[in-house]
């Protein structure tokens, strides 16, 4: 739900009532996401998607129910076929329809509020119930639980938790960092770019970014001792001066906890600079945590594509993967592969 909270959030303010459908559990192989969610407005228009394909066709027509008649209901849809199905055979999605309104989900301006301020919230609400007046029920609340269909002897509630989103810092204010803002922004993560040169750290260069003119290694040992880096926190650092990022890159791989530390350069800037932290004292094993040169190997050239290999690169060391080929086409020619990896192995 939360790509379409803005959608939600107009709807309510507009006092009109849209059709709220919601992807509550999956059984099977199926890889649609639970929390997945698709909200179709009193005139048909549609935001959000369930997962594509004719099943965001069949849920379209279920929503647009629920803005017609204000019922709320549970569906099982077939993966295969894309329509309703009693059978718990093959792969199934169980799909929650609601109306949405102010009357609807009343709390829901909170639950908006939290999301955008980056802190957690978490929703559950009753789809089903033997008593028929509770379906539909919301309860918000801080406290932290995993998103699941809980299943209650005599109810059945669906829990949607919005964590704060990961973060990606980005050191270096420049045409790589405009591009890796607009790819990181893309997939979910909050982004703040840091430089100390305030002619080059403006908020209007780069649209949907946290700007702050500061020194590197400083705003990294802020954010540090403010326990604000985790295991979801990603780094990438754009600068190529040693004096700039050495003494960052120290700090950062001191950090017990991180998702990803890429830095950009070429071949002789990566010897210039793992020489660099080898004479700091720095062991193989440390510097293993470090992808330099950051990004997968795909042949990138503009700064576009370079946040595409980085952002790639990210999301494999987040899923634990290589970032090669996936291919089962037997008969294609042998692909390039990603370059052999050099980081966190998460």
């Amino acid at each position: 739900m939360r790509d379409i909270v803005d959608d939600l959030l107009r709807m309510w303010h507009s006092g009109r009532t849209g059709g709220l459908a919601t992807i509550v559990r999956t059984v099977g192989a199926a890889s649609f996401p639970i929390g997945a969610a698709m909200l179709v407005d009193p005139d048909g228009g549609v935001h959000g998607s369930i997962g594509g394909g004719g099943l965001d066709e069949t849920v379209y027509e279920a929503a647009l129910q629920a803005v017609r008649t204000g019922r709320r209901a549970m569906h099982r849809y077939s993966v295969a076929t894309g329509m309703e199905t009693g059978s718990i055979d093959g792969d199934t999605v169980d799909v929650f329809t609601e109306p949405f309104s102010r009357r609807d989900f009343p709390e829901f301006p909170t639950v908006a509020a939290e999301i955008a301020a980056h802190r957690r919230i978490t929703v559950f609400t009753v789809v089903w119930n033997s008593d028929v007046d509770m379906i539909g029920q919301h309860l918000i609340t801080d406290k932290r639980h995993p998103t699941e269909l809980v299943t209650l002897p005599d109810s059945d509630i669906f829990v949607s938790s919005f964590a704060p989103p990961p973060r990606l810092i980005i050191f270096g204010a420049n045409s790589f960092a405009g591009a890796l803002t607009a790819q990181a922004r893309m997939i979910g993560y909050r982004v703040t770019i840091c430089d100390p040169r305030h002619e080059f750290a403006t908020p209007n260069a780069f649209p949907g970014a946290e700007v702050v003119v500061d020194w590197p290694h400083r705003y990294l040992n802020t954010l540090s001792s403010a326990g604000e880096i985790d295991g979801s926190t990603g780094i990438v650092v754009l600068g190529h001066d040693p004096k700039f990022e050495i003494p960052l890159l120290t700090i950062a791989l001191r950090l017990p906890e991180l998702g990803y530390l890429g830095a950009i350069g070429n071949r002789a800037t990566h010897i210039r600079r793992m020489e660099d932290l080898k004479a700091g004292g720095f062991d193989d094993a440390t510097l293993a945590r470090l992808y330099s040169p950051a990004g997968l190997d795909i042949g990138a050239r503009t700064p576009s594509e370079t946040a595409v290999s980085i952002i790639g690169e990210l999301l494999a060391a987040r899923a634990g993967r290589s970032g090669a080929h996936q291919s089962y086409n037997v008969y294609a020619q042998p692909s390039v592969t990603a370059k052999a990896p050099v980081g966190l192995g998460l």
